[in-house]
């Protein structure tokens, strides 16, 4: 039997109680308050940085009842946690800054906006702009100039490893996004649980002898895999497609019929925009029915319908285009086989651990219905 057939989509976010976490304490855990970097701050500050403060991190399910998210993440705590991971492992402020501008390109709704460009399978479509935004920055140009860096030096995340590599391996932006996605969507995670499993990483040697992030001992590897997996499972599903998929929809319609321009989704934050199309939906509900063009009427359905569902359906072909909003997508998968220190190595999990490459296997295995389905309002 595959590891996650068992788990359906209600049980999953209701298996843990939620705990309130504050993210200082959170953050601190990842770089100690007495190993702060406090060049950071002012790096921090930068407009092209605190326009991600209204950006979530979970790609709008924040914003639908479909989910039951304990708290709003934002990508800019996400980039500040990245940045603090690869500081505290490797002192490096290039390495650092490069962790801490990867997502600055990141319009709202994030990954949603991937879908929306057709980019469901890789979801990096919005890293396109990034390396222009951050040499057109005047004021980063001159707070690196002070501290004797070069754009080129933190433009590209990727070449670091201990701050991004390809998957099944461990970055610090893999390690990260995993703590507060389960501290949000499921409860899994505990800032204790966090302390514990990020004490035991180490940067370790890997197969082609580049530096990754890696466990000293297997049973936290096993904890953080098989939590990272539960995760990811959540983000294979058909009611995260369906939610990415209708919020790429929306904001398409959004701005094809002009309640939105280009520009504003890398300008607004996510409020604004919800607030706007709320807006939009309520003075769609106060006309008569006959008034709007079409895409505005599906617009509104769309949107309403975004605002208000509980639960899909998940079926083996579709269910009818005029009552239902249906998708069939794959995604990317993302998953880890991470690295753990033995006495004369290091070896993949997967290769010394029977129940995790289990899970593994079994993540990579399944497969939602072909669609999902959710009645339109």
């Amino acid at each position: 039997m595959n590891f996650f057939e068992k788990y359906n989509w209600a049980e999953i976010l209701a298996a843990h109680p939620a705990e309130h976490c504050e993210i200082a304490e959170y953050h601190k855990i990842l770089c100690p308050p007495d190993d702060y970097p406090d060049f950071l701050d002012k790096y921090i500050a930068l407009p092209i940085m605190q326009r991600l403060k209204g950006v979530g991190l979970l790609c709008g399910t924040d914003w639908t009842p479909l989910y039951r998210n304990r708290f709003f993440y934002s990508r800019l705590e996400h980039s500040i946690a990245v940045a603090l991971i690869v500081w505290h492992f490797t002192h490096s402020k290039a390495q650092t800054l490069a962790g801490l501008f990867h997502d600055v390109s990141t319009p709202v709704f994030s990954h949603a906006q991937d879908f929306r460009k057709g980019d469901a399978l890789t979801q990096t479509t919005t890293e396109a702009p990034t390396s222009a935004i951050l040499r057109k920055s005047r004021e980063l140009s001159a707070l690196l100039d002070a501290d004797g860096l070069d754009v080129s030096q933190v433009e590209d995340y990727h070449a670091y490893p201990v701050a991004d590599n390809e998957i099944p391996r461990l970055s610090a932006d893999r390690l990260e996004y995993m703590f507060p996605s389960g501290l949000v969507f499921d409860g899994s995670w505990t800032l204790q649980e966090i302390r514990r499993v990020y004490d035991d990483i180490a940067v370790l040697k890997n197969e082609d002898d580049e530096p990754e992030l890696g466990f000293l001992t297997q049973y936290a590897a096993e904890l953080y895999c098989e939590r990272f997996c539960m995760i990811s499972h959540i983000l294979q599903l058909n009611e995260n497609k369906l939610t990415l998929q209708m919020l790429a929809q929306i904001t398409s319609l959004a701005e094809k019929t002009g309640i939105l321009q280009e520009d504003d989704f890398m300008r607004l934050s996510e409020a604004q925009i919800i607030r706007r199309l709320e807006d939009f939906c309520d003075c769609q509900t106060a006309a008569e029915k006959s008034c709007g063009t079409a895409d505005e009427k599906y617009l509104a359905r769309l949107f309403r319908t975004f605002r208000q569902m509980t639960k899909i359906e998940h079926k083996n072909s579709p269910l009818a285009d005029d009552e239902y909003f249906n998708v069939c997508v794959k995604v990317k998968q993302r998953y880890i086989n991470p690295l753990v220190a033995l006495p004369q190595k290091t070896a993949r999990l997967s290769e010394i651990s029977q129940k995790s490459a289990k899970i593994i296997a079994d993540f990579l295995a399944y497969n939602d219905t072909p669609y999902g389905c959710v009645k339109l309002i």
